[in-house]
């Protein structure tokens, strides 16, 4: 065998098994989604993308991992992964640059399409999924109580036990709170309380993110009041307190939407 060196592969050697911090962060990202339906891959990856962007895992001026590399942590194809850098160049969080890679924008826009408008205005407009969510979110409380089933609770149980287990270890974790809420809406046996929850998923998560960078709160700080309000939630449907539910779900909304504007943490 010859002993001749090779000085560019042993550059592409290197490169290869370089670490890669971002393939990291995104991979713990990726495993706290759970499963989507196909329909909704790109926004799965858009918003992983955002959320490490947002909370400062993958800093200004750092290269992406490249589409090939996104497919394979994600499970989805290219074109999927294209359509989600499509919108956070559209959103002008990310520039691509010709045979280099895309790289976080040094100032990166995390209002992205809304409107150009004064902060207090912003915020206003990322309070209205919050005051949707005071109508309609006590109710869905208050029949969940009424109507709930065993399967129900378990579900409810199981996106508690991740939203702990993703709040303890610094994962991602709206994906869990929302999915708690979406089980409450379930046990109401009214599809139409589902369909509203699901509207307001992507504004939610978005909008937890917005506002920890306005306020410039610490990426991973987690709040354990609302895990606390999640668990008295769950306490009184399973015991069928039906107004004691409507109630403390109606103040965890409230205490969500204080928490965004003191504090920016999870809600």
């Amino acid at each position: 065998m010859s002993n001749v060196r090779d000085p560019q592969l042993e550059s592409l050697l290197a490169a290869a098994t370089r670490p890669r911090p971002e393939l990291d962060v995104l991979a713990e990202v990726a495993s706290g989604l759970g499963y989507v339906r196909a329909e909704r891959f790109a926004e799965r990856v858009y918003e992983s993308l955002f959320y490490a962007i947002a909370t400062g895992k993958i800093a200004p001026g750092n290269k992406l991992p490249t589409e090939l590399e996104l497919a394979a942590l994600f499970e989805v194809s290219r074109p999927v992964v294209r359509q989600a850098l499509d919108r956070l160049r559209e959103d002008q969080l990310v520039d691509s640059i010709r045979g280099s890679g895309t790289y976080v924008k040094s100032k990166p826009d995390l209002m992205g399409g809304m409107p150009a408008v004064d902060p207090a205005r912003r915020v206003g407009h990322i309070l209205e999924g919050l005051e949707l969510r005071m109508v309609i979110e006590p109710e869905c409380a208050h029949l969940a109580a009424l109507r709930r089933s065993s399967d129900d609770l378990q579900e409810m149980d199981r996106m508690l036990t991740g939203y702990e287990e993703a709040d303890a270890s610094g994962a991602i974790a709206h994906h869990h709170d929302y999915g708690f809420h979406r089980a409450i809406a379930a046990a109401t046996g009214n599809q139409r309380f589902v369909q509203v929850l699901k509207s307001l998923e992507y504004d939610v998560s978005h909008a937890v993110n917005v506002m920890r960078h306005l306020v410039h709160s610490e990426p991973w700080k987690r709040t354990r009041a609302a895990i606390d309000e999640h668990r008295h939630i769950y306490r009184l449907i399973r015991d069928q307190d039906a107004e004691g539910a409507r109630n403390v779900m109606r103040a965890h909304i409230e205490k969500a939407r204080s928490r965004m504007l003191n504090s920016g943490t999870e809600h």
